[in-house]
């Protein structure tokens, strides 16, 4: 079958008429960059496994567009899942997913790069190598195929997918998706085998190449032994670390529909110090690095002229944490005040300087201030490592309402380790005070959204032993909830449980779990994060298939001395010090900000106290090996 660029371009807008939003499809964007297929050495295609719409605003597939594109032998093209109408057109047509830049297969690419925040976008991204051509199973692949590679959060725990993915970056991706392109051109230029590929790809520091490892079990079904297969595999793997922010993404592409963000992203600052226990990404994004504002404010000029996006989004796990937020705020009104440009602060802690730094934006619009308290008594605070009192927080509600914002947003979790439910009448308790002092501040104007999620014991974090409640508990709390949280203004949301279990089983399990992500994706499972198509009923039938036991990922406590099936991945933080966290919250013990005193994680083994008496100044870390004058104002 031709399947030529013009002959799919021909098909495909033949297809468009009848599928929802074809600009999803289409590409063509402004800032998109299209380079002459013909001329260039690597062809490299940027997969975001979920649809354009979600896709587009993803940061580290901008980065990626950018770093690539800028090389003169390598061009990188996009690639969305695409929606259940346009999967339909493809596989009755018989015609594979294409790029949106040349309009070309997967399978005619050198390297399929698939970003992986989450771990419900697994059968999606199996979904989108069967549309492109590509054997699923990497032992399947040869040399005439595509190198498949992966990165993102849920690959930080890669053993679930372990057998579709040839290579898997551990960390940030900046410097070594370089590495990888220039490995990959070396090893084609050689002839040799695809096995010889992947020896020189393991070289690479924190790159993970699963089939150079093996995994052997107990008789109750824990790990006894993660091993190498080869001198060339590392063990651990420890996550690369980029020792200074790159350069602002500044031609960002400029969608012609609707996307989730329609914004400038500009990424302040990366990592953070609180150690909040069951923050995965407060944890594997450490250390903290700061970009200076005059490459923020620059970078925001140079977008806005070549995008005309009206709103800039501050971008780190706490924009408040940003040493120099006041500073970045001041320049940002007197660079753009006259502009209308529109500026948001994503994550604020709660604290009545995030309101003052709110009100120094002088955003006009007042629709909501969103805040995440997590938990509600003390107890549970001291539990999870987020000690912010009651009373400070019903004074920063109460200067929110009094400063015009309508709505307040509020983030809580149910399921922490040691939870009771006297700890969930404390939420219910909590918003209604909230509330109240809503009512007198404004008056029936004030509403509070309040949203419970469940909790779930992510890998590399210090709850990364503990159990996560079951299906019975998870419902209790949920009714107490739904009982009390039902005065006028007030609306709550929680979320599903089988849909909680799911990302538990996903985030914990080890190498078996690929087989029943393949059986659930062959019974039809995608876009598992979407509520109207994830399909429980699938997933218990791929689990009952392979003989594996629910509650074994679930609700079951590890112990320190277990095999974890990431125990071979690194985020340089140390096992030690992660199991002294888990021990205080059993005691209720805090931990502070590690920018007024270092714990000595493992990131920074080297400078307890050097930090503290030189702020701001330069210094090395061993796990980058590289000077770095970014981490400023560490107190």
């Amino acid at each position: 079958m031709d399947n030529t660029p013009q002959n799919l371009t021909a098909k495909l807008d033949r297809l468009l008429p009848y599928v929802q939003r074809p600009g999803r499809y289409t590409g063509g964007e402004l800032n998109q960059v299209k380079k002459d297929w013909s001329q260039i050495e690597t062809k490299v295609c940027l997969v975001f496994p979920d649809i354009y719409d979600l896709g587009m605003s993803n940061y580290g597939l901008a980065i990626f567009y950018d770093i690539l594109n800028k090389r003169n032998d390598t061009l990188a093209e996009r690639v969305y899942s695409p929606w259940t109408d346009m999967e339909e057109n493809l596989r009755r047509e018989k015609l594979p997913l294409f790029s949106l830049e040349s309009k070309i297969s997967l399978d005619q690419f050198d390297i399929i790069a698939i970003t992986l925040p989450y771990e419900t976008l697994y059968t999606n991204a199996l979904n989108i190598l069967d549309l492109g051509n590509i054997p699923i199973f990497s032992n399947e692949r040869g040399e005439s195929h595509p190198l498949v590679i992966a990165g993102g959060h849920a690959m930080l725990n890669p053993e679930p997918m372990h057998a579709f993915i040839d290579a898997i970056v551990i960390g940030e991706g900046e410097e070594v998706i370089n590495e990888i392109v220039d490995t990959y051109q070396i090893w084609k230029k050689s002839e040799k085998s695809r096995d010889d590929l992947l020896n020189q790809l393991a070289k690479i520091s924190g790159v993970y190449v699963p089939s150079l490892y093996s995994v052997e079990y107990n008789n109750d079904n824990t790990i006894s032994k993660i091993s190498t297969q080869s001198e060339i595999a590392s063990y651990p793997i420890t996550k690369r670390i980029v020792s200074k922010l790159p350069p602002p993404v500044t031609d960002l592409i400029v969608p012609y529909i609707d996307t989730v963000h329609n914004r400038i992203p500009i990424e302040i600052m990366r990592g953070c110090t609180r150690g909040c226990r069951f923050c995965q990404a407060g944890f594997v994004t450490r250390p903290v690095r700061e970009r200076p504002v005059d490459e923020i404010i620059a970078a925001i000029e140079e977008t806005v002229n070549k995008t005309g996006y009206e709103e800039v989004g501050l971008l780190s796990l706490s924009s408040s944490d940003y040493t120099n937020i006041l500073e970045l705020v001041k320049q940002i009104g007197e660079k753009f005040g006259k502009s209308s440009l529109s500026v948001s602060l994503p994550s604020l802690r709660i604290e009545s300087f995030s309101v003052d730094l709110m009100d120094s934006l002088q955003d006009t619009r007042r629709s909501g201030f969103t805040l995440a308290p997590e938990a509600a008594s003390e107890r549970m605070r001291g539990i999870i490592n987020k000690p912010v009192n009651s009373d400070q927080l019903l004074e920063t509600v109460k200067e929110i309402y009094s400063r015009g914002w309508k709505n307040i947003k509020l983030y809580f979790m149910i399921g922490h380790p040691e939870e009771t439910l006297e700890d969930v009448q404390a939420i219910a308790d909590l918003c209604k005070a909230i509330l109240k002092e809503g009512s007198k501040a404004i008056g029936r104007k004030s509403k509070l959204s309040v949203s419970v999620g469940t909790f779930i014991p992510k890998p590399h974090t210090p709850f990364q032993w503990a159990a996560c409640d079951t299906e019975e508990q998870i419902t209790n709390k949920q009714d107490l909830l739904r009982k009390e949280l039902r005065s006028p203004g007030m609306k709550f949301n929680w979320s599903g449980i089988k849909e909680t279990m799911f990302e538990v089983v996903l985030s914990r399990g080890d190498r078996r779990l690929s087989s029943v992500i393949f059986k659930a994706w062959e019974k039809g499972a995608k876009f598992d994060a979407w509520h109207e198509h994830f399909n429980w009923d699938i997933w218990s039938e791929a689990f009952t298939e392979e003989n594996l036991d629910l509650d074994f990922y679930t609700t079951r406590k590890r112990s320190f001395e277990e095999t974890l099936p990431w125990a071979h991945i690194s985020t340089a933080v140390k096992p030690e010090f992660l199991k002294e966290e888990f021990t205080k919250a059993t005691q209720g013990i805090t931990t502070d900000d590690c920018r007024e005193k270092c714990y000595v994680c493992g990131i920074l083994p080297e400078f307890k106290d050097e930090r503290k008496a030189n702020p701001g100044e330069s210094w090395k870390c061993p796990e980058v090996g590289k000077k770095s004058t970014i981490v400023k104002g560490v107190k």
